[in-house]
């Protein structure tokens, strides 16, 4: 069922691994129509050439972490992978039949969930083994596999099979691993005989049989254009032309400046008092100036310059929740402002001996609402790495890209909102040597029990690391009727301080053995160095999926807009059109006192047939817990500000196609099967330190 997979040469591989872009392009050439097919399941065909230029860039960049015991097609698949999703912001598929492909197939799949099209798209249409999948997707194999199979069933009802198979159960999970010829001998052997024995399995399998065989036929049909890689080329060649023609521009020294310091350190060393005056007059950054203050880092001051850029490490702090990177980075040609995005051309090469890649990986904003430096050239910012595997180490930290900032019209005095702006970026070769220590942190095992609106939850943990105070806690997901998607704390109090929640920082951690509880771990301000004698932590909102099934009959005789009444809400059908497809668009804008953010609901047809929807859009507002509204579409905001956030969906269209007869779908009534929804809670617990 996977294609046979192209062996290349290793002394190509060799040469791509000397950092030579020739070799890669080369390499590229070589596999790009399998890399198109798989472009073309998110991106229209103008959007393919900027994916592979930028992938190109991006694995040009990412060699010195490139890690020789790894595929370097994998690797390669990953990167390319990557910016294809962030390149698919809107989605599109163009018109395939240029290339001897219908577009059902592509309309099919842009209507599945991102995790099944995921799954399906490097599988099938890359090409890759579930296990390769399953790395490039961070899951396990089983997890790829059932995604797979949801995947083919989503896909078989919407090329038309129909939804009449009756396969046994028991048997489904062993369709992916069949059809793939991954099946071992004895559960082959008995896998073949029940099929010989069951019609039923025999159809059912059949049908997966011809999906699979669908979707994998597309990488033979469709091939990239014959100016693709030529156009990628020239771009890659004339970028690489003007970094090369770009002069350095000598270092600015402060002279003056440095005499009357030198003169103040000996006065502060002679008189005692150098620490703190040091600290409070010459730190900037007034995170860092605490961090220094209680001696949990030094000042390092590592610079490196590069196409009249200079940036300086001014510190580290290092513990067992993250690495903690101060820095400082001045434009000296010109008034430009950049900063360091952990994504984006930043690398630590010796990543995998120094740092522990199980941790979860914090996100800390690259800016602030308001970091703007009295210099219109120069920023100074935090940036988090993993944290450290070893009691200390050096990092090697090689930066290829620095991100400009951009200032808000409407706000001089402070950049736009992370997000908002379309990112530019300077190249450039910023090489450091890091010298780092781990700092303990102080772990309490709280074993308390609670409930909150009748949701069973466990405290846990309470660390307090130098950079932040983490919270450990699970509850039950699957509760009658509805289900968990998460439950969070907005606050800790700790004598006279209250600490918000981090809305970056709140991530998920396995909890093996415990398939009904989810477990989290939300992020605080640190409380290091605090004599703490009490704890609460103040619950925040509980978000959920509800099961409330209704039915409501449609009347294409009629005219619309129609309304109907759900959980006290009024909601508007404003149209209803049968064609080619047939056409909805369902509206609700009254959110004062609505209980629900969003349905979850599929249309039925004549003939008790589903059909299945494709081509939907949304439209919606933020709302914060005080009722205020945010146009996400027309007006710059900062997240981070708006309190305990709801997104309320407005308007719903979406179009729907009956692959099954070939005949227009006729709707006959709407099912909704439930809704989600956000709850405000602020319950109390106050957390057992002893």
């Amino acid at each position: 069922m996977i294609p046979a997979k192209v062996h290349s040469d290793p002394f190509l591989i060799s040469r791509i691994r000397e950092r030579d872009m020739e070799s890669i392009i080369g390499w590229f050439e070589e596999h790009q129509h399998s890399f198109y097919a798989l472009a073309r399941v998110y991106l229209t065909r103008e959007q393919t050439e900027e994916l592979f230029f930028q992938a190109i860039q991006n694995i040009h960049e990412g060699l010195p972490r490139f890690n020789k015991e790894t595929s370097f097609e994998r690797w390669a698949t990953s990167i390319f992978w990557n910016e294809c999703r962030e390149l698919s912001v809107v989605k599109q598929t163009g018109d395939l039949e240029e290339h001897g492909t219908g577009p059902d197939i592509y309309a099919a799949l842009n209507g599945l969930n991102a995790e099944d099209k995921s799954a399906i798209a490097l599988t099938y249409i890359k090409g890759l083994s579930i296990e390769e999948a399953a790395r490039t997707l961070q899951v396990e194999e089983e997890k790829v596999k059932e995604r797979l199979f949801s995947g083919v069933r989503t896909l078989r009802n919407e090329l038309g099979y129909g939804q009449d198979f009756k396969g046994c159960k028991e048997y489904h999970p062993k369709y992916i691993d069949y059809l793939g010829r991954n099946l071992g001998r004895p559960e082959k052997v008995e896998f073949e005989m029940h099929i010989y024995h069951c019609a039923d399995c025999q159809d059912d399998l059949a049908t997966y049989q011809d999906v699979m065989l669908t979707l994998t036929g597309i990488q033979g049909d469709i091939k990239a254009p014959a100016d693709l890689m030529e156009n990628v080329k020239s771009r890659l060649h004339e970028k690489e032309e003007k970094r090369r023609l770009k002069k350095k521009k000598r270092k600015r020294v402060g002279l003056a400046f440095a005499g009357i310091f030198a003169l103040f350190l000996c006065t502060g060393f002679a008189t005692g008092s150098f620490s703190n005056i040091y600290y409070s007059w010459t730190e900037e950054q007034e995170d860092l100036g605490t961090y220094l203050q209680q001696g949990l880092g030094e000042r390092l001051n590592l610079e490196a310059e590069s196409e009249g850029v200079k940036i300086t490490i001014k510190s580290v702090i290092a513990d067992d929740v993250q690495t903690l990177v101060f820095y400082e980075i001045e434009d000296t040609k010109k008034d430009n402002q950049y900063v360091l995005n952990v994504h984006e051309g930043v690398f630590v090469q010796n990543e995998r001996e120094l740092m522990n890649r199980d941790a979860y990986s914090g996100y800390k904003p690259p800016i602030t609402p308001t970091d703007v430096h009295d210099e219109k050239n120069i920023y100074q910012g935090q940036m988090s790495l993993l944290p450290l595997s070893k009691e200390s180490g050096t990092v090697q930290l090689n930066i290829k890209k620095l991100q400009k900032l951009k200032k808000d019209p409407e706000h001089p005095d402070e950049f736009l909102p992370w997000g908002y702006e379309e990112m530019e970026f300077a190249s450039g070769e910023w090489n450091f040597e890091i010298p780092v220590t781990k700092h303990d942190s102080t772990e309490y095992e709280l074993k308390q029990e609670t409930e909150v609106e009748g949701i069973p939850v466990r405290l846990e943990k309470l660390i307090i690391a130098p950079t932040a105070t983490i919270l450990q806690y699970s509850y039950k997901h699957e509760l009658p009727d509805k289900r968990i998607d998460i439950l969070s704390f907005d606050r800790i109090h700790a004598g006279d301080r209250t600490l918000k929640s981090d809305i970056y920082n709140i991530s998920f951690v396995d909890a093996p053995g415990q398939r009904e509880w989810n477990r989290l771990q939300t992020q605080f301000e640190s409380l290091y160095g605090e004599d703490i004698d009490e704890v609460t932590a103040q619950f925040g909102s509980i978000h959920m999926s509800v099961q409330d099934q209704t039915s409501i009959d449609l009347d294409v005789t009629k005219e619309y807009p129609q309304t109907f009444e759900y959980l006290g809400s009024t909601i508007s059908i404003d149209k209803l059109e049968v064609g080619f497809p047939t056409e909805i668009i369902i509206s609700n804008h009254e959110l004062k006192d609505r209980e629900f953010e969003s349905l979850q609901f599929h249309v039925k047809g004549k003939d008790d047939y589903d059909s299945m929807a494709m081509g939907m859009n949304s439209e919606g507002v933020l709302v914060d817990k005080h009722g205020k509204e945010y146009d996400i579409r027309n007006t710059p905001f900062r997240y981070q500000e708006i309190e305990q956030p709801r997104y309320f969906q407005t308007v719903e269209s979406f179009q729907l196609l009956n692959n099954e007869t070939g005949e227009k779908v006729v709707p006959v009534s709407l099912e909704i099967e439930g809704y989600s929804t956000t709850k405000y809670v602020d319950d109390k617990i106050k957390l057992d330190l002893n």
